[in-house]
C-alpha cells in the first residue's frame, strides 16, 4: 500500500462522492473503497419510492460496482468486512488483512433502529435500509393488500404514500398525534394527516406496536391502546441509528453519531467521517444535500486544501405526492415563534426570530411551489 493512499470505508453515497470530487481534483492519488456490500452505486432515498414505480432492486441500480470503480480509479474491496480501526498504525483490520491508510474516510452509515417487540412474529418485520432489504421487502410483497407501517416520520410517510399507489392500504402507527412530529408543527402535521387519510393512509396515532403475531398467512400487530391490527407484512420505518461500533472501539470521540469538527475530522488525525454515521457541531445531517455539501469540501481537505465546510440553508423534502412536504428547521439555539400564513391547498409556516427574521419554514401541498422563495428569505435573514 502506498502511503499516501485514501481509504474510504462504505460504497453509499457518502462514500461515492467522495471518491467522485477527490478524483476530479486529483488523478493519481490511491483511492480504495472497503464495503461489505456489493459495492453497486444507487440512490438510497429511491428506496422508499420505487415500489409504486415496479423496480426491481436490480433496476435501482444506476452504475454497477465494476464500472463505477473503473469509472473512477479506484481500488474496490467489495463484500470485505472492516473488524477494527488502529489509529496508531494507521491501519484496517478486515476480512482480508490488514489494510493501510495515510487519510481515512469512514462513509458507514446506518442501521434502522429496532424497536423492542413480543410476538412469534417479531423476526418478520421488515426494515428496508439498502438494497438487499429492498430486495427482500419485494419479494414478500406478492398479494400484500394491507400493510401496517410503524413510525409515522419522513420514511415512514414516504412508504405510505408509496403502497398507496401501488394499491397496498397502509395502516401508520405512531405515538405522536401527528405525523412528521419531530420536524414540523401540529398545524403542519394535522394537515398532512388529513391529506393522506383522505387520500387512504389509515392512521393508528397514539399508540404504539407491543407485539407482532403471525396469523395464518399474514400478521397481527397488537397495540398499547388495545388494539389489534391484521396485515399482510409488517414494516418498521422507526428511524435509523448511526453506524459508530468501529470509531469508538477505535477510541475516537462518539456521542450519537462520529463527532467531526468543522473539516469532518474526527477527535484522530487524519480520520474523517461523513453521511449518516457522523455527527457535526449543528448535529446528525442524514440527508442528501449536506452529505454532497461535505464531500466537495472534504475532498479538498484530503487532497492537500484544508476547506473548512460551510452548510448553506438546505431545505428537506418528503416525498409524499398525495400531500408533499418542504421544511426547514430553525437551529436549536434560535429563540422565536411559528407563524402562519393563509394558504389555499396546504399550509405554509414561517419561524421567526425576536428581531422578524426567517430562520425557518414549513410549506405542504401546493405552497411547496415556494420553496425557491423560502430559501431566499432565510438567506436574506
Amino acid at each position: 500500500m502506498q502511503p499516501e493512499t485514501i481509504v474510504i470505508v462504505g460504497s453509499g453515497l457518502a462514500g461515492y462522492a467522495v471518491a467522485r470530487e477527490v478524483r476530479k481534483l486529483d488523478k493519481n492519488v490511491p483511492v480504495v473503497m472497503v464495503t461489505k456490500e456489493r459495492g453497486d452505486y444507487y440512490s438510497k432515498p429511491n428506496l422508499s419510492t420505487a415500489f409504486a414505480q415496479k423496480k426491481t432492486a436490480q433496476e435501482l441500480v444506476t452504475t454497477a460496482a465494476d464500472e463505477i470503480s473503473t469509472q473512477l480509479d479506484i481500488k474496490l474491496l467489495a463484500e470485505t468486512e472492516v473488524t477494527s480501526l488502529d489509529v496508531q498504525t494507521r491501519q484496517l483490520h478486515t476480512s482480508q488483512g490488514p489494510l493501510g491508510y495515510s487519510k481515512l474516510v469512514l462513509a458507514l452509515g446506518a442501521d434502522p433502529i429496532v424497536l423492542p417487540m413480543d410476538g412469534d412474529g417479531r423476526a418478520d418485520v421488515l426494515s428496508v435500509n439498502d438494497l438487499a432489504d429492498y430486495a427482500a421487502f419485494r419479494a414478500r410483497m406478492n398479494d400484500v393488500r394491507r400493510a401496517v407501517i410503524i413510525g409515522a416520520g419522513l420514511i415512514g410517510c414516504e412508504f405510505a404514500n408509496d403502497l398507496l399507489h401501488a394499491g397496498v392500504t397502509p395502516v401508520v402507527v405512531d405515538p405522536n398525534a401527528f405525523p412528521l412530529a419531530s420536524l414540523i408543527p401540529s398545524s403542519a402535521g394535522t394537515v398532512l394527516r388529513d391529506s393522506l387519510a383522505a387520500a387512504g393512509v389509515d392512521w393508528r396515532l397514539g399508540a404504539t406496536v407491543t407485539a407482532v403475531e403471525r396469523n395464518g398467512a399474514g400478521y397481527r400487530a397488537l397495540l398499547s391502546n388495545g388494539e389489534a391490527l391484521d396485515a399482510d407484512i409488517v414494516l418498521s420505518a422507526v428511524g435509523l441509528r448511526p453506524r459508530t461500533d468501529l470509531a469508538k472501539e477505535a477510541g475516537l470521540n462518539v456521542k450519537r453519531g462520529v463527532v467531526v469538527d468543522a473539516f469532518a475530522m474526527t477527535s484522530a488525525s487524519d480520520v474523517y467521517a461523513l453521511g449518516d454515521c457522523a455527527e457535526f457541531e449543528c448535529g446528525l445531517l442524514p440527508f442528501v444535500q449536506p452529505i454532497m455539501v461535505t464531500a466537495r469540501n472534504l475532498a479538498q481537505t484530503l487532497t492537500g486544501s484544508p476547506t473548512a465546510i460551510q452548510f448553506p440553508h438546505m431545505p428537506v423534502t418528503v416525498k409524499t405526492p398525495a400531500h408533499p412536504v418542504v421544511l426547514h428547521k430553525p437551529a436549536l439555539s434560535v429563540q422565536g415563534d411559528w407563524q402562519s400564513e393563509e394558504t389555499q391547498d396546504g399550509v405554509t409556516l414561517w419561524f421567526k426570530d425576536s428581531d422578524g427574521a426567517v430562520r425557518g419554514f414549513v410549506l405542504t401541498g401546493a405552497a411547496t411551489k415556494r420553496r425557491m422563495e423560502a430559501t431566499k428569505l432565510l438567506a436574506a435573514s
